[in-house]
């Protein structure tokens, strides 16, 4: 996973997770630039939106990978 923030590109003012599908090397862009095929994903890790996205490279940051798996329930007798 991807964190993108105003360090990737002002358009991140709100900073978003995305899970990277691949890059589009075949888009001319600037030194440094790059576009980005994703999907953003929502506070529980799903994908919400497929987007295309153009960011400086040096701005992307790697995200530890959130936990999906359901806690593990105990049965505990009681009395």
């Amino acid at each position: 996973m991807v964190l993108l923030t105003t360090a990737a590109s002002v358009q991140f003012g709100r900073p978003i997770v995305v899970r990277v599908i691949r890059e589009l090397p075949d888009r001319r862009t600037y030194d440094g630039w790059l576009w980005l095929d994703a999907y953003e994903l929502g506070r529980k890790g799903e994908a919400v939106a497929r987007r295309e996205l153009f960011v400086m490279r040096g701005g992307v940051r790697l995200e530890a990978r959130r936990s999906t798996a359901v806690p593990h329930r105990t049965t505990v007798a009681v009395g």
